[in-house]
């Protein structure tokens, strides 16, 4: 297709002198929504991608193989349980209780509340009799999350709208009759650039005003802390935590609620001041049982009293692993011998094994359906012998698998709800060197009657936050190596994989490691025969639109087409928009010389040159985006238009009433089937 002549965007003279260096920041202007000339801007960006658009190749398939529907794990409270479950024709997920006989009602329902789609349900949290139910909505993308209270055995709406409780964990009393959670403070009593943050721990009880909620945690801290807050089954324990925004560490405290007021308790430190994290559960035997990170990068559970629970009394009762990740564990004590089921991932790929509660000797494992990712494990919160928890895998919608401990045996429990033709795909885990020697995972997903030659591919990353790229059943990925193609994700570093020391070797100072443990999956993919660099897309989100933009930058010639979506780019200016400051803490800020010069050395929208044949590239943003601001992907993509020779297009889809997270299905096939057909077009599938 032939490149028409891009919308014209103004170049500036715009320089900035940071730590006596010059940034140059031509498309500054681009940073204001509202102007005149940045809609201008934008409607022509659009009038022109939907020229260049052509027919949606894969929009049926990918609409099929989400008819599937997903199904979510129970909770269980008394004698009812409260699951979410999407059937084949449903644009959202709804809330569903479940009563003792059996008799199952709908809760929640996204479409019922807004028939527009545009509604997310954002978190729900069932008090701890099963009899009322909190949860959040928000609408547009904008994920402020609004909070209401209901009764379930009515429907009734007893509170809310409670509004600024974006991220707000609900830790219910016994009765139901108060709660604690996290609110933002208005925006009159903040400076109008942080009423995004500024987070306090409030009681509040139910029927009462907010007015009259009492602080209880919060004052005096850093405004760009997140807040925990949970009270134990029994109502005697609650537990405080504080994260530096997303830092991978966090200070915690405990309060007995029998010895001081529920609107003044008595927080004991456990820990404070320490780079690692932390979390509590206070068991039904009494014991305070400790997941942290703390001295086990790959982390570890120790057990400790609740009445001393300092760090010199926590006792080792699961050690850390040299080989897999700790995630998750949970406790079946209706047993002669109480166990403590583990859930861990080893290179990724999840397992689940049986310990003795009282001594954590290993003794024996939880059958799983295959080698994919498991959700939380969950129990009946007055203990049992049964826990559930959610399985996924390449090709498997999501399910419920049940484990008796009695009988050792894991059964399905629930099924997603639609029935899909699955194409048979053949998965692989590789190993390849990156360029400082460390050895790095891929998973290659192929067709399973791959006769081996060079296929059209996409290599997807992400690479940061401790999170870990495992195993999950994608209808894009399917539609995509369905088609003849081949899809591969890389576990970067940055990423949660390999535990918490992994995550470091790729934030801060170490970011680079990142973009060559990417380029060393492309080489790896190129060497090794599985595509050319004429065939290979990349693609990534949010931190991952940052990774393919650094990778687009740095090897333009590696790539044949990108696609960036809701990414950060201008990594000199981040932290002044969206959610940016809660970040500086894995990225580093451009008001400290040192950090400075990492986040320009690899900042992509300060390494676009002139002149450079650049990969086709898609950038994708979302208008309501209120973590990562769309201004990132069109001051880089206006960069991009007027810097890249070559004919392959430079292309932005920006698209309005959505944001950085949940969106309906019709939405989301809508955007796959657009990436999917520009990285087609430009890798030759």
């Amino acid at each position: 297709m032939k490149l028409e002549p891009y919308p014209t965007a103004r170049r500036e003279d715009t320089v900035d002198i940071l730590h006596d260096t010059p940034v140059p920041d031509p498309y500054r202007w681009l940073e204001d929504p509202d102007s005149p000339e940045t809609k201008g801007w934008l409607l022509a960006q659009a009038e022109l991608f939907g020229r260049q658009r052509g027919e949606q190749r894969f929009k049926s398939r990918i609409a099929e193989l989400l008819r599937s529907g997903s199904v979510g794990a129970p909770a269980w409270r008394g004698g009812r349980h409260f699951f979410s479950r999407r059937t084949p024709d449903q644009e959202h997920a709804v809330y569903y209780v479940v009563e003792p006989d059996g008799t199952e009602r709908a809760l929640i329902d996204p479409m019922a509340i807004d028939p527009s789609g545009l509604t997310t349900l954002d978190a729900v949290q069932p008090d701890k009799e099963g009899r009322l139910l909190a949860y959040q909505i928000s609408v547009g993308g904008d994920e402020e999350s609004i909070l209401y209270v209901i009764d379930v055995a009515t429907g009734t709406r007893i509170e809310g709208p409670i509004d600024r409780c974006r991220y707000s964990p609900i830790a219910w009393l016994p009765g139901g009759e108060a709660f604690y959670y996290v609110r933002r403070l208005p925006s009159t009593e903040v400076p109008e650039n942080e009423t995004q943050f500024h987070r306090r721990v409030y009681l509040h009880r139910v029927g009462t005003s907010t007015e009259d909620d009492v602080m209880i945690f919060g004052e005096g801290l850093k405004m760009t802390n997140y807040y925990g807050v949970s009270v134990s089954r029994d109502g005697r324990w609650l537990q405080v935590s504080a994260h530096e925004g997303t830092a991978p560490r966090n200070d915690i405290w405990v309060a007995d609620l029998t010895a001081s007021p529920l609107d003044r308790p008595e927080l004991r430190v456990v820990q404070e001041g320490v780079d690692a994290q932390v979390g509590l559960v206070f068991g039904r035997d009494g014991r305070l049982y400790v997941h942290t990170d703390r001295d086990a990068s790959r982390g570890r559970v120790c057990v400790t009293d609740p009445t001393a629970p300092g760090f010199e009394t926590w006792r080792d009762l699961i050690p850390e692993d040299p080989e897999a990740v700790l995630n998750d564990f949970a406790i079946l004590d209706d047993l002669e011998r109480p166990v403590m089921l583990v859930g861990w991932t080893r290179h990724a790929i999840s397992e689940i094994t049986v310990h003795d509660l009282e001594t954590g000797e290993r003794v024996g494992e939880v059958p799983t359906p295959g080698l994919g990712s498991i959700g939380s494990i969950t129990e009946r919160p007055e203990g049992g012998y049964e826990a559930w928890f959610g399985y996924t895998d390449n090709t498997t919608p999501p399910t419920v698998q049940r484990y008796d401990a009695r009988t050792g045996e894991t059964t399905l429990w629930a099924a997603s709800p639609g029935a899909v033709e699955v194409p048979p795909v053949r998965a692989s885990q590789v190993v390849y060197r990156s360029k400082d020697g460390t050895d790095v995972r891929m998973l290659v997903i192929s067709p399973a009657d791959d006769t081996p030659r060079p296929r059209p591919t996409i290599l997807y990353g992400y690479g940061g936050f401790g999170l870990s790229m495992t195993p999950g059943y994608s209808a894009s990925v399917l539609a995509w190596v369905e088609a003849g193609g081949v899809y591969a994700i890389a576990n970067l570093r940055g990423g949660g994989e390999e535990g918490e020391d992994w995550h470091r070797a790729g934030m801060l100072g170490n970011k680079q490691n990142v973009f060559d443990d990417f380029h060393a999956a492309a080489e790896h993919l190129i060497a090794t025969g599985v595509t050319t660099p004429e065939q290979l897309g990349i693609s990534g989100g949010s931190n991952g639109g940052l990774l393919v933009g650094a990778a687009l930058t740095q090897r333009p010639e590696l790539y044949a087409a990108v696609v960036c979506s809701a990414p950060l780019l201008d990594m000199v200016r981040y932290e002044k928009f969206g959610l940016g400051a809660t970040w500086n803490v894995e990225y580093g800020t451009a008001e400290d010389p040192e950090q400075f010069g990492w986040l320009l050395g690899y900042s992509p929208y300060h390494h676009v040159k002139e002149a450079v044949s650049y990969p086709a590239t898609l950038f994708t943003v979302f208008q309501s985006d209120t973590r990562v601001h769309p201004l990132h992907a069109w001051k880089m993509c206006a960069a991009l238009q007027h810097s890249s020779t070559g004919d392959r297009p430079v292309l932005l889809r920006n698209e309005t009433e959505v944001g950085h997270g949940a969106r309906s299905v019709s939405r989301t096939v809508d955007l796959s089937a657009d990436t999917l057909t520009f990285l087609a077009r430009h890798t030759g599938l």
